[in-house]
């Protein structure tokens, strides 16, 4: 199911608003207005979040309708005001969600991991110029990922050390794991970055599960390769259907949030995907 599917008539609906600053006053009127112009039986709520103004709007779908349009209408106004915004349908609408997987770098941390070993390992600039093809299309990630893992060779194991130290998690990444196990939901974070960081970052916060890549090392030193599977965006994809399968939640009740190209497939088959600012 997705905001891009027919809504049926009587279907929980949820819209939510969220912002480090106060939300306009006009904002608030206008999603009000048309909240009640699609649903019946409408509350609302304000979440307590530290750090955030909230608004949660529940109701019924009025009448059938067109998911995308229904969805535009609510979250045009909130996006051209640089406010957070999410649709929710059916059980995630009721319930929430019983599973949230993130992607890591740029999404659940502030930055990329791989460009603060490259300051390390001196090899920013080609890492960059890497990084630079493959948002051009010209590599695909596997093979983008193993020409910047290859500059790191050498670098001594103890650098991953001082990267997970200084590694910022982003605003509302702690309150968001607290909330879902305090409402029972478990949350995963999957990463094209590398388990010697993210389980850090994952540990410290109380994150249930993790997938990433592993850095091969050898006398205490990396040796510019990965060990194992690498995590594309299809295995991105199978780890949320199985973390869910293991926790039974169905896919319905799971949310999925990331950046890039390499976040869009586990993305698809979920009703729930945050809108960032």
């Amino acid at each position: 199911m997705s905001a891009a599917s027919k809504i049926r008539e009587g279907e929980p609906l949820r819209f939510s608003l969220a912002s480090v600053r106060p939300l306009p006053d006009a904002l608030l009127d206008r999603t009000r207005r048309a909240f009640a112009g699609a649903c019946s039986q409408v509350r609302e709520s304000h979440p307590a979040a530290a750090g955030l103004f909230t608004l949660s709007l529940h109701g019924s779908a009025a009448g059938g309708g067109d998911g995308r349009e229904i969805a535009d209408g609510l979250r045009s106004p909130a996006l051209a005001l640089g406010v957070d915004c999410a649709l929710a349908r059916g059980r995630l609408a009721e319930r929430g969600p019983g599973l949230i997987v993130s992607d890591v770098d740029s999404t659940f941390i502030r930055g990329e991991v791989i460009d603060m070993l490259a300051q390390a390992a001196g090899s920013a600039d080609l890492v960059a110029d890497v990084t630079a093809r493959a948002m051009a299309g010209e590599l695909d990630f596997a093979e983008s990922l193993a020409l910047r893992v290859a500059t790191l060779e050498g670098l001594p194991t103890s650098a991953l050390d001082d990267v997970a130290a200084r590694v910022e998690t982003a605003p509302g990444a702690e309150v968001l794991v607290r909330t879902a196990h305090a409402h029972g939901a478990g949350v995963g974070l999957v990463s094209g970055g590398f388990h010697e960081v993210v389980d850090v970052v994952a540990a410290q916060l109380g994150v249930d599960r993790v997938l990433a890549n592993r850095l091969e090392a050898r006398g205490g030193r990396l040796t510019g390769r990965t060990s194992g599977p690498v995590v594309t965006r299809r295995a991105k994809a199978a780890a949320l259907a199985e973390w869910a399968a293991c926790d039974g939640v169905e896919l319905a009740g799971t949310v999925a949030m990331g950046d890039g190209a390499n976040d869009v497939a586990m993305m698809k088959p979920c009703p729930g995907m945050l809108k960032p600012m």
